[in-house]
C-alpha cells in the first residue's frame, strides 16, 4: 500500500502507524486526506496550553511542522524533506478541551524544494487560530 492510500485508510480514525512518534503523541484524527492536501482533527489537552491557559504558540508551531511532513507522504516521495524554514502567523486562541482543524496544501514542488501551507481552525472553520508557510528540502535519505 503506497502512503496515500495508507493515509486514507485511516480517515476518521487516529493515525496511529505513523512514524513520527511525536504526531503519535499528538494523537491527530485524520478527516480528509487528498495528494498534496490533508486535514486532521486535534483536541487541545492540558500539557499543550501556554501559562495563561490557551494553546501555546509552539505547539501550534509544532503542529503545523509536523502536518506538513505528513502532506508530503501523500505525494508518494520517496525521499524524506527537512524543514528550512517555518513562518506562522497566530490570529486568535483556542482552549483546552476545544477541537482544531489543521489544513494543508501545496504551494509549489520543485525538483528539491517544495513550499508548503497549513491553516489551523477552530472546530466549524469560523475562526482561523493560526496559518503558517513552510519551505523543506529534499535529503538523500529515503523511507
Amino acid at each position: 500500500m503506497d502512503r496515500l492510500e495508507e493515509l486514507k485508510s485511516f480517515i476518521g480514525k487516529e493515525f496511529t502507524t505513523s512514524p513520527s512518534s511525536f504526531m503519535r503523541w499528538l494523537n491527530p484524527i485524520i478527516i480528509s486526506v487528498e495528494q498534496g492536501h490533508l486535514e486532521f482533527e486535534y483536541t487541545v489537552r492540558e500539557e499543550w496550553l501556554n501559562p495563561v491557559n490557551n494553546l501555546h504558540g509552539g505547539v501550534t508551531a509544532a503542529i503545523i511542522d509536523d502536518i506538513l511532513g505528513a502532506t508530503l507522504f501523500s505525494l508518494n516521495e520517496t525521499n524524506f524533506y527537512t524543514t528550512i524554514n517555518n513562518v506562522i502567523d497566530y490570529f486568535a486562541i483556542a482552549k483546552e478541551g476545544e477541537k482544531i482543524i489543521a489544513e494543508t496544501k501545496i504551494i509549489k514542488k520543485g525538483k528539491q524544494f517544495i513550499n508548503a501551507q497549513c491553516e489551523i481552525w477552530n472546530s466549524d472553520k469560523s475562526r482561523l487560530i493560526a496559518k503558517g508557510t513552510s519551505n523543506l528540502f529534499k535529503t538523500k535519505i529515503k523511507h
